[in-house]
């Protein structure tokens, strides 16, 4: 059943859900088995679902955990696209709106759409 409200665990919830999906991606998958493999339980992935789990409760919940420069990692990529935003932000709103109820997901899904436009501008790729 969808959430009607955000908590850290549906939170954990929905990154977890989310990663899944994008390793099974043709189009942001590589991008992330490059960098963390394809084995959401290895050393590599682990801290860095924690930190996208710190992530998103910073900008929900207003948690403090969140120590970062989202924007950074993102840098040394390389070959991003506007597709591949495109991408992550069709299965990032998917994900959602299986989490949580219409009207929580778009919470989400505005500020996610913020973040990634200003992610493509700062990389040019819009």
């Amino acid at each position: 059943m969808p959430a009607n409200e955000i908590t850290r665990e549906n939170i954990e919830e929905m990154v977890m859900n989310f990663y899944r999906r994008v390793l099974k991606d043709d189009i942001v998958g590589p991008f992330f088995i490059a960098k963390l493999g394809d084995d959401m339980q290895n050393e590599y992935w682990q801290p860095h679902l924690k930190l996208l789990v710190d992530f998103w409760a910073s900008i929900a919940l207003g948690d403090p955990s969140y120590r970062g420069n989202p924007f950074a990692p993102h840098m040394s990529l390389g070959e991003l696209k506007r597709e591949t935003f495109e991408q992550w932000l069709k299965l990032f709103y998917a994900t959602l709106d299986e989490v949580y109820e219409p009207a929580v997901a778009n919470q989400f899904k505005e500020r996610s759409s913020i973040i990634a436009g200003n992610f493509m501008r700062n990389l040019g790729l819009l």
